[in-house]
């Protein structure tokens, strides 16, 4: 299930600060893990963009909206729910904020508060197997086992 995410209310959820230079950015990197991690899509909205810098980009399976100054990342939300019609049943909406609760429900979207969704954030990122990286050095057999690939490989 896709996930439709109130960025700015999920920041400060993730021990993030508003206030930072790259909150959004700091973001969406935690958010493009975990999508890789879930294969799901994500579309995350962030209010506050100045003229020049409003619009989407994409990044992976993560598609950032920034919403000019004088609009709001609620409003934004609250219309693609809307033109999602009986598509937003398929989503996930992650926000705190009522009034974006109010549009999921009446679309029949899943919601999921801010709170929440920095707790799957958090176990997602833990179920990673950690990998030992004071040794990276490879064995003399697995040397030799990639020399004869190589080898074989060449033209």
């Amino acid at each position: 299930m896709p996930y439709l995410i109130d960025g700015h209310n999920l920041i400060p959820k993730m021990g993030l600060r508003l206030d930072a230079p790259d909150d959004e950015m700091e973001l969406v990197a935690v958010l493009q893990e975990f999508a890789r991690l879930k294969r799901r899509e994500v579309e995350a909205y962030f209010d506050g963009a100045p003229i020049g810098h409003a619009g989407l980009r994409k990044f992976g399976r993560v598609k950032a909206y920034f919403v000019r100054i004088g609009q709001t990342a609620d409003n934004a939300i609250c219309s693609r729910l809307n033109k999602m019609g009986k598509d937003a049943k398929n989503w996930t909406v992650v926000s705190s904020d009522q009034e974006v609760q109010s549009a999921a429900r009446i679309v029949r979207a899943q919601i999921l508060s801010a709170e929440e969704f920095a707790k799957l954030l958090k176990e997602t990122a833990n179920s990673i197997p950690k990998t030992n990286t004071e040794n990276n050095e490879l064995s003399a057999q697995e040397v030799d086992e990639w020399l004869k690939l190589f080898r074989n490989k060449a033209p």
